[in-house]
């Protein structure tokens, strides 16, 4: 049954409103795949739904990780629905709704494994300070051709006019409008959904668009971004192309990002606290990115969580290699935009498209935090270009793996046995990835060592 009777009620009434005749009962795994089960509408107001622990701990490849830290018999979890999630399912065949589900024990605890547990965690941590963080993020994705060979590269898809992309086309409308068809079908099942899209841009790469996201409460906007990235892939597919959030899908294009505007209000006033009384950066501002400055290295396995996702950090192509920071200056890991004092924030340009972005805003929001808490200063600001200093992010997925375990600071805010949990699912992953030769091995190696 369903835990709350007044959310109970509400998703009863909604789904009678609505004639729905099936349910999708969702919850995010650790890469943001939603795993669930389809219900009839009838049942699922009826008996409400359980699911094995274990999808929370299944590898990319779709293995379940050999871990100790999830009990062997492998028991049931209570789902409880959060009502505020209820939403259409637009591309269905018949009446269909979604919920997205929280994670419990047959106790009643919260599973602390859970990505979107783990988010409520930090944001507990920030209400009980008096206050809110308000985050936007921004989302970057190709579209391909579509590809059923993963031997083959990927390659932009055809237009309306014919051709395909050959030349950079950042910010051209002309380029967007060779996709009309398809991107009216993501703004209308963006509508159904009610996921609040501000603006569509054409990135630097053949191909390559990004989504902007109205700032707002982080959970509900990573409720959003989680099934954003579904819809777009669903609505690709619809007009016979890939949408793929892969952080660098093609070997001479750009990466694809997932850039996070963050601000924190103070409770009861509402005021932005990142700025001062004379308008100027407040030294929580200074405190808080400081904390980002001492704390993403050691979090980047949240922010790149795949192989793939470090050929990202290669400088250049506004993509950043370091935790420096400056106003307007996209070459930075930490960009402060210009704006206006109630606006003040800082854009956390590390994540890629491909991290789950309940623990990339998790780890951004926990490392903010302890910033302010331990009242951190960060470096000087950068008036240049970052990509001529160090690197100083992790440069491959078995020296992320060990920052992250070895982090005291994400240990304390996202909890030891996610911490535990996800690192070694990791491990198991890149385990897997050096099984498959490449090419790149065949061509140089093969007959020349």
């Amino acid at each position: 049954m369903l835990e709350n009777s007044e959310d109970s009620d509400y998703i009863e009434e909604w789904l009678k409103e609505r004639g729905i005749s099936e349910v999708e009962g969702i919850v995010p795994d650790m890469a943001g795949v939603a795993r669930g089960k389809f219900v009839p509408a009838n049942k699922f107001r009826r008996e409400g739904l359980k699911l094995p622990e274990s999808v929370l701990i299944q590898t990319v490849t779709g293995e379940c990780s050999d871990t100790d830290q999830v009990d062997e018999v492998d028991r049931d979890m209570i789902l409880r629905p959060d009502a505020s999630t209820i939403r259409m399912v637009p591309w269905a065949s018949e009446r269909t709704a979604l919920v997205i589900h929280d994670c419990f024990t047959q106790d009643g605890d919260p599973i602390d494994i859970s990505p979107r547990y783990v988010l409520r965690r930090v944001l507990d941590l920030y209400k009980a300070e008096g206050w809110q963080p308000v985050l936007a993020p921004e989302v970057e994705f190709f579209l391909v051709k579509p590809n059923t060979d993963p031997d083959i590269p990927l390659e932009p898809p055809v237009g309306r006019s014919g051709r395909q992309e050959t030349v950079r086309q950042a910010f051209s409308i002309d380029a967007i409008n060779e996709f009309d068809p398809l991107i009216d079908d993501i703004y209308d099942f963006c509508e159904a959904q009610d996921i609040v899209v501000d603006n569509l841009v054409h990135e630097a790469g053949a191909a390559q668009l990004e989504i902007n996201f109205l700032h707002g409460d982080p959970l509900d906007l990573a409720d959003q971004v989680f099934l954003f990235k579904r819809l777009v892939r669903e609505a690709a597919m619809r007009r016979n192309i890939y949408a793929t959030f892969m952080a660098k899908p093609m070997e001479n294009e750009p990466g694809s990002a997932m850039h996070m505007h963050v601000s924190v209000v103070d409770e009861k006033t509402g005021k932005n606290i990142f700025t001062d009384a004379k308008g100027e950066d407040s030294q929580a501002f200074l405190s808080y990115i400081a904390g980002l400055q001492r704390y993403i290295p050691e979090a980047t396995m949240l922010f790149a969580p795949y192989v793939n996702s470090y050929r990202r950090f290669m400088g250049r192509l506004s993509s950043p290699i370091n935790v420096q920071w400056g106003y307007d200056n996209r070459t930075v890991g930490l960009r402060v935009p210009r704006s206006d004092t109630e606006a003040r924030r800082v854009e956390n340009r590390v994540p890629g498209a491909d991290a789950n972005p309940y623990l990339a805003f998790a780890a951004t929001l926990a490392a903010g935090y302890l910033g302010m808490k331990q009242k951190m200063s960060p470096g000087k600001q950068i008036v240049g270009s970052a990509y001529e200093l160090p690197h100083s992010l992790p440069r491959e997925v078995s020296q992320a793996v060990g920052m992250l375990r070895a982090s005291d600071g994400m240990r304390q805010m996202l909890g030891d046995r996610f911490i535990n949990v996800y690192c070694e699912m990791k491990e198991e992953e890149y385990t897997e990835f050096f099984r498959v030769i490449s090419a790149w091995e065949r061509e140089y190696l093969l007959l020349n060592v």
